[in-house]
């Protein structure tokens, strides 16, 4: 008899369950990187939208009446630039803390799947609608504000809801590794969101973000054909009552039918919903009150302050001092993703093998303060405990044992956390606001 190839052994070799988690695990990795990959695009269009004119060559037909601004693009071609670079910036990050605290409830009580997919779709449509905004000609501050603001309320669907995915699939084991790698995509979707919109920002900054924001609805339309959200729905609900009585003998039918309540719950609790029996949603003022929550949520404001004042303002200040053009600016502030990845997987490792999430983050951001200006090595010591948090941690918080089971708290916790986290930056703005405005009173 014919061995098998050792491909079909290696595949065979995995369980069913095993394929369901890898393909999840996927899915929810694809899914994220696209919300990234989308946010991205703004940061590498600064710098087009405001130039140095009197640098670049004018077409020979065109009419020049003013020398130092022809090459920008109103509103932003004023010396105010920056300010209303930062209400855009600002117009989306507010949204987005604000809407935050308000998705995990609806992460609480909407079916994953179609929550997920129609907040793709919807960030698909206001990116889209962005970058529309350079071939309809216009021009009024108030259409990029709206469209921002609308954008970052939608892409609070993402995170509560993929974090939700993967804490179901996955114990606490290896929570840690697993997720630190899982947790990539955020700077995976920051690196093809700046190489992307790098392609087309010096001859039509538009398809900059038309480009991720059809990239991101089709992602929603597949999570809407394909997401599983918890293994139960995958496992067929005679045959796991059957095998749970089985393993279970000291208990027949009529014990089943006479012991209550509670033990028909245990019963089906391997194969169905445990919502439909114990359907309680968490109050916030309850997720609070578990251990750690609070703190890791301070903790995430400042990482998050620090991560995404580089996701919006390192490829404009590359631009400004070392005088490289939009695209190069644009690549070479991935170094800091790339930093990421391989920090998310060191964080979620030492995480894991040590026992002790709170130390891992604490050691890694000590380290990162005196390694701002090395890009590599700063983006793995902050984004390390930024994944770290944002994944495993509320994972092990919103799987606790006094939830009692609830797994739709997962929902509320991660966006708890997620929201206090940006909450910081709206402290940044506050911050570069007023170091501004003190500048500009001294000159």
């Amino acid at each position: 008899m014919r061995s098998l190839a050792p491909g079909i052994k290696l595949i065979t070799s995995f369980s069913r369950d095993s394929w369901y988690r890898f393909f999840i695990l996927i899915l929810t990795f694809v899914f994220y990187t696209t919300y990234h990959l989308s946010r991205k695009p703004i940061s590498i269009i600064k710098s087009q939208l405001h130039r140095n004119c009197s640098d670049v060559i004018h077409p020979a037909d065109l009419n020049i009446t003013d020398n130092d601004t022809w090459c920008d693009w109103a509103p932003f071609d004023q010396n105010n630039y920056q300010n209303l670079f930062g209400v855009l910036d600002n117009c989306f990050l507010v949204a987005y803390a604000i809407g935050m605290f308000f998705s995990g409830m609806f992460g609480e009580r909407l079916p994953l799947r179609y929550y997920l997919s129609s907040g793709m779709i919807l960030s698909g449509l206001f990116t889209v609608l962005f970058g529309l905004g350079f071939y309809w000609q216009i021009h009024s501050l108030w259409y990029y504000c709206l469209v921002q603001a609308l954008n970052g309320l939608v892409q609070t669907t993402g995170w509560p809801a993929v974090v939700a995915c993967v804490g179901n699939w996955f114990g606490k084991g290896k929570r840690g590794f697993i997720m630190g790698i899982w947790n990539s995509h955020t700077s995976v979707g920051n690196i093809l969101g700046s190489l992307i919109a790098g392609v087309y920002v010096s001859s039509a900054w538009g398809l900059s973000f038309i480009v991720p924001g059809i990239i991101i609805a089709s992602a929603g339309v597949i999570c809407f054909l394909f997401l599983v959200e918890k293994l139960e729905r995958t496992v067929n609900p005679g045959k796991c009552l059957d095998s749970w009585i089985t393993n279970h003998k000291r208990y027949d039918v009529a014990n089943l039918a006479t012991n209550g309540y509670r033990t028909v719950t245990v019963a089906f609790s391997c194969c169905q919903d445990r919502s439909k029996y114990h359907n309680v949603t968490i109050a916030k003022c309850a997720v609070f009150m578990l251990q750690g929550v609070v703190e890791f949520s301070l903790c995430l404001l400042f990482a998050k302050l620090v991560s995404y004042t580089f996701l919006y303002w390192l490829p404009l200040y590359i631009a400004n001092v070392a005088n490289f053009d939009p695209k190069k600016a644009g690549d070479l502030s991935t170094l800091f993703d790339v930093g990421g990845i391989v920090g998310g997987i060191l964080a979620g490792l030492i995480s894991d093998y040590s026992g002790g999430r709170a130390t891992t983050c604490c050691a890694m951001l000590i380290i990162a303060a005196p390694m701002v200006s090395m890009l590599l090595w700063c983006g793995a010591l902050v984004n390390g405990p930024y994944a770290l948090i944002t994944t495993a941690v509320s994972a092990d918080l919103g799987t606790h044992e006094c939830l009692r089971g609830n797994s739709r708290a997962l929902s509320t916790v991660t966006a708890i956390i997620d929201g206090t986290g940006s909450i910081g930056m709206q402290g940044m703005w506050l911050f570069f606001f007023l170091f501004l405005s003190l500048i500009l009173y001294l000159v």
